[in-house]
């Protein structure tokens, strides 16, 4: 396993890629939950400047998703995991192994690019494949009960987030 010392950048591109030792280096990391936020935070920027086109609102709504989103895809999938699916993680490090798996959410500053705005429809599930292998590294289960805890957070991460959608259309 690589050493705690990466940076947030290696960490993004290891967690993008899938790169199985990166999520297990930053569920024990407790120092790498400010980085963790860093990308939450970053993605939150690049949608709302992907999301520009619609509007300062619907830039509004995207930032305040995806912050919102994390502490909720988090909060459920630490709490399904936990208690009926008997995982073994800590909230720190399931806010942490899914806070790095929404790097590829970084692209979403593609959508104020005509033609490779068609990207951004892809970054969701590239997303839910990373928070995927988070929340298995995380909460130490099996695929089956992975795709069930990730099955109910990220229903309630994708509630959010049509909500969210609404209220921008709405104001």
């Amino acid at each position: 396993m690589t050493g705690p010392s990466r940076g947030m950048i290696p960490r993004m591109q290891g967690a993008a890629f899938l790169d199985i030792e990166t999520f297990e280096e930053v569920e024990h990391d407790e120092s790498a939950t400010g980085q963790a936020a860093a990308v939450v935070a970053l993605v939150a920027v690049a949608q709302a400047i992907g999301g520009a086109g619609d509007g300062v609102l619907a830039a509004g709504g995207a930032a305040l998703g995806a912050l919102v989103g994390w502490g909720i895809w988090a909060g459920v999938t630490y709490l399904v995991g936990t208690k009926i699916f008997e995982g073994t993680a800590t909230w720190g490090e399931l806010l942490r192994t899914l806070g790095f798996a929404q790097a590829p959410g970084i692209l979403a500053i593609l959508g104020v690019i005509p033609l490779l705005g068609v990207v951004t429809w892809l970054i969701p599930f590239w997303v839910l494949v990373t928070g995927f292998v988070a929340v298995r590294q995380a909460l130490d289960i099996g695929n089956g009960a992975t795709f069930l805890t990730i099955l109910v957070g990220w229903g309630a991460y994708v509630a959010l987030a049509f909500l969210g959608a609404i209220f921008a259309l709405i104001f």
